[in-house]
């Protein structure tokens, strides 16, 4: 690691007052389309979860002719481009800085490159967050800053490799990328094991990934909707291999980034020069990171199952923002799908105990339950003195 500094805004509230802007980035917007595996996984591990998939499942069958995929289905984040863009930016401007905001969709720059051309690239550049097959397993690389006159040939590039990869592809598009001086190229949540190959598996490959690959990654992620343990492991890994460590929030939902980047910079590109090139990165944890993570998550999925009167026709229910491919394979919301217009009621109770969990009587009891434990990770997530090393500092704040 470089001089990679950590900071907390619960401990230091005035870590922000010697810099210019704050830096957002790896947020979602409802361009990314988030897949439906983690149910059949949840089907998989809870019994009574497969049941009720089973009787669904069984009821497409007779209704539809269809055969539920889990794998070709998805839900969109709830926020449009405008409200992401909005929401990340309050944030920031809250604090007395001026924002910078990276939307970094799945495999789609769809989001950027839909609002209006008064948003300036200096302050919102072209960004995805790019699936790398790698291995047994995929990355996730946050790409930032693609070239605007190019952004789209780039996609055509990263896309197709996405979908075909092939040996020694991956180091030419990389070198490529690395060769535009203006973009910022990220490994996002490196110690995730998203696909569920095993803890020494996905280390293996890890250190493999980057083994090839090291000289064009210029970041390791530090991920706001992570817990501390697997960000304390990729501070490690930056360590390991000299790499500076950055901020990456990866909202999907209405909270704003749990993290953000502090900088003097006064546009994406200066920001991108203090990465890459003076190998400085300074990390603001918000308020949000200290609350218990359990918590946080189940009101992204209250953010994600909500109704909203105000958003476009057609996107106001959870149910307009999930997809499955019909009897076409042309996938489409399961509100066109359902034979009577509504959703199953078990599907209706389910939702609404997710509402009542996040919303009602019984989530602040929830939330207490789950601050005891997070207390002591707080506590935990500290770097001893004898661990910090003059040539890459960490300044993990103390209490």
């Amino acid at each position: 690691m470089e001089d990679s500094s950590v900071f907390y805004s619960w401990r230091n509230p005035q870590a922000t007052k010697t810099f210019r802007s704050g830096v957002s980035l790896h947020s979602h917007t409802n361009r990314s389309r988030e897949t439906l595996k983690f149910l059949a996984l949840l089907g998989n591990r809870y019994s009574l979860m497969r049941q009720l998939m089973s009787r669904l499942e069984q009821r497409a069958q007779n209704n539809h002719g269809m055969q539920v995929d889990y794998g070709l289905s998805y839900w969109t984040p709830p926020a449009d481009p405008r409200l992401a863009l909005d929401l990340e930016s309050a944030q920031i401007e809250r604090l007395g800085l001026a924002p910078m905001v990276s939307l970094t969709d799945h495999d789609s720059i769809e989001a950027r490159l839909c609002l209006p051309s008064s948003v300036s690239q200096h302050e919102c550049p072209v960004s995805v967050e790019w699936t790398v097959p790698f291995g047994s397993e995929a990355f996730h690389l946050g790409v930032h800053n693609l070239p605007n006159g190019r952004s789209s040939e780039w996609m055509q590039i990263l896309a197709a490799y996405t979908l075909h990869p092939s040996n020694g592809q991956l180091k030419e598009i990389l070198a490529a990328l690395h060769g535009e001086p203006d973009v910022l190229i990220v490994f996002n949540h490196p110690m995730w094991d998203l696909y569920r190959v095993g803890a020494d598996v996905h280390v293996k490959t890890v250190r493999e990934f980057l083994r090839e690959n090291r000289s064009w990654i210029h970041a390791i992620e530090l991920n706001g909707l992570r817990d501390w343990n697997e960000n304390r492991a990729a501070l490690r890994l930056a360590e390991s291999w000299d790499l500076v460590l950055i901020s990456g929030g990866d909202r999907h939902g209405l909270e704003p980034n749990a993290n953000i980047n502090l900088t003097g910079a006064d546009c994406f590109d200066q920001f991108v020069h203090e990465i890459r090139d003076d190998k400085v990165s300074r990390i603001l944890f918000m308020g949000q990171y200290a609350e218990p993570l359990k918590h946080r998550i189940l009101k992204s999925a209250v953010d994600a199952v909500s109704y909203y009167p105000h958003f476009p026709e057609g996107t106001r229910r959870w149910d307009e923002r999930v997809y499955h491919p019909d009897r076409d394979g042309v996938p489409q919301p399961l509100a066109a799908l359902w034979p009577d217009g509504a959703a199953p009621r078990a599907i209706r109770l389910g939702i609404a105990l997710v509402l009542l969990m996040g919303r009602g009587a019984f989530s602040g009891s929830l939330r207490a339950a789950w601050s005891e434990a997070t207390r002591f990770e707080i506590d935990e997530f500290k770097i001893p003195p004898e661990e910090v090393i003059s040539k890459s500092p960490v300044m993990m704040e103390q209490k």
